[in-house]
């Protein structure tokens, strides 16, 4: 599966070259990877990698997107080829941003399935509780994420769907720190979602493996037409790939349940973060790849989709997502149907 196929390079001062048809990663002039570029679809840089002019070039040339990020995985730079998107989708996409109402359908949507997903996240939770006050704290968050979800309808704008799902936000991290294992909650808490730069482990790794979804997701856009800078729930600013980023809010609870996975299972410690000057923590060294190769692996896990009833490697789901918008932009269907967990 073509979305599958992005290689991550998160060695520090490691450099990629041209090496004939083959992408070849070097540290310290050793070789320590050889790719061919036939398998690629993007590359992904994380911090201080250098990169011969003769393979960008040759990544353009080709197709195969290369992603910059810093050492926090936010968003740097994006390298590219000639776009080669529907035209006719993306007047259709256009038009639909500048129609107020057809915004507003949208962005529900999108929230209603981010809502639907974070609740699904705690249940989930709540069943496997070991102890009655975390089960009675993340079932009355639930109980609160469902009066969230059932408020959504009435929302008349953009600003009040927006503050329905800022709260909901605030409800669902603060119960997330339920789902840590009680021996390691001092080491993983959250004081709520902090972006620019992560102030503590937990949200370090939640902004790792959100920067990791939202290249899949404009991945996704690119490759079924639309464009990923014109968005519904988020706002068009320069750079911003709004699109995905609103295709993304679906798949955040994913993410924070590898990063959950990742903690209670001990394949992620409290020493492998750093804090860097100005508050920011980092997730640094083995953890980072090791990271890597479970976001990775967790794409590759098939599941059931439930519209298409049909069964489909996750990592290939944003497409999915991505094409179903299209449709419904097109004028196909009633309206976009998220993608909902079980």
């Amino acid at each position: 599966m073509k979305l599958l196929n992005t290689l991550y390079v998160t060695l520090p001062e490691s450099r990629l070259r041209l090496d004939n048809d083959t992408l070849r990663v070097e540290v310290e002039k050793e070789t320590r990877l050889r790719v061919p570029l036939h398998h690629l679809q993007s590359v992904v840089c994380f911090g201080h990698v250098g990169l011969s002019a003769p393979l960008m070039h040759r990544l353009a040339e080709d197709g195969i997107a290369l992603v910059l990020l810093d050492t926090n995985g936010r968003f740097k730079a994006r390298l590219e080829g000639a776009v080669s998107g529907n035209v006719l989708l993306r007047q259709a996409q256009h038009r639909a941003v500048e129609n107020a109402g057809v915004t507003l359908e949208l962005a529900r949507a999108l929230v209603a399935g981010k809502l639907k997903n974070q609740r699904q996240v705690l249940q989930r939770g709540a069943r496997e509780s070991k102890q009655a006050d975390d089960e009675a704290k993340l079932t009355r968050a639930t109980k609160d994420l469902a009066a969230s979800l059932r408020a959504l309808p009435a929302a008349s704008d953009l600003d009040t769907l927006r503050g329905i799902e800022g709260e909901a936000a605030r409800t669902y991290f603060a119960a997330l720190n339920l789902l840590v294992r009680p021996d390691l909650r001092e080491l993983f808490s959250m004081d709520g979602r902090s972006r620019r730069p992560p102030r503590d482990r937990m949200n370090a790794m939640l902004s790792f493996f959100y920067s990791m979804w939202v290249n899949d997701c404009r991945s996704a856009c690119e490759a079924s037409g639309l464009d990923p800078q014109l968005g519904f729930l988020h706002a068009v600013r320069p750079g911003r790939a709004a699109l995905a980023l609103d295709l993304m809010e679906e798949f955040r609870p994913l993410a924070d349940r590898l990063a959950l996975t990742l903690v209670n299972r001990g394949q992620v410690s409290a020493s492998d973060f750093v804090e860097r000057e100005g508050g920011a923590v980092l997730l640094e060294g083995d953890a980072r790849k090791a990271a890597v190769v479970a976001y990775q692996e967790r794409k590759q896990e098939d599941l059931t989709h439930p519209l298409l009833a049909e069964s489909v490697p996750l990592g290939v789901v944003p497409l999915v997502q991505a094409r179903l918008l299209a449709r419904c932009l097109r004028g196909e269907t009633g309206g976009y149907l998220p993608f909902l967990t079980r």
